[in-house]
This record gives structure tokens, C-alpha cells and sequence, in this order.
């Protein structure tokens, strides 16, 4: 195989008749046959197994985590919290005045 122009792992000019990159050693072995040049492509392997990669992520035992059952107590009293406040200083701010 002829090598290319420019060698496609670092970008470098490739002299015609050399038989690795004078930048960083790719040669039709490592760096610029069909083969290396594919795995750059971030194209999952023949290989690939997406159940031992979900497994490998995220564990064997994903559905028994722990579900969350809604909004914590402190939430919501924060939240009522916030509305009083708002309310009691938009009475406070048209003047009304409590006797």
C-alpha cells in the first residue's frame, strides 16, 4: 500500500516513498491502513455487546434501585414557605394594613 499524502493520524506531510510518518511513527501497520483508519471513526467494534455495555455502566442490578415516591416533606414546606412570603409582602407593598 502506497502511504498518503498526509499522514491521517497527526496531520504531517509524508514523504512519497516513506514507509512511516517522520512526525510520530504511523505506518501501514498502525496508522494509515483501512483498518486504523476506521477505528478513528468512533464506530462501535463487530464485537460490541450493548447488553455487557449497558451491564459495565450501569450495573447488573438496575432495577432494583431505590425509586424516589414524589416530593420530599421539605419541599413542600419550603415551597408553602415561599408562597406566604410572597403574598405577605405583596399585601405589605399596596399598604393594606392588618388591626
Amino acid at each position: 500500500m502506497r502511504p498518503p499524502d498526509t499522514c491521517p493520524n497527526c496531520g504531517a506531510d509524508v514523504p512519497r516513498r516513506a514507509l512511516a510518518c517522520p512526525e510520530c511513527g504511523a505506518d501501514e501497520r498502525t496508522g494509515w491502513n483501512d483498518r486504523a483508519t476506521g477505528q478513528r471513526l468512533d464506530l462501535p467494534d463487530d464485537e460490541f455487546n450493548h447488553d455487557e455495555f449497558v451491564k459495565e455502566e450501569f450495573g447488573e442490578h438496575r432495577e432494583n434501585r431505590a425509586k424516589t415516591k414524589g416530593v420530599s416533606w421539605l419541599w413542600w414546606a419550603v415551597a408553602v414557605g415561599l408562597v406566604l412570603a410572597f403574598f405577605y409582602f405583596a399585601i405589605l407593598s399596596l399598604g393594606i394594613r392588618w388591626h
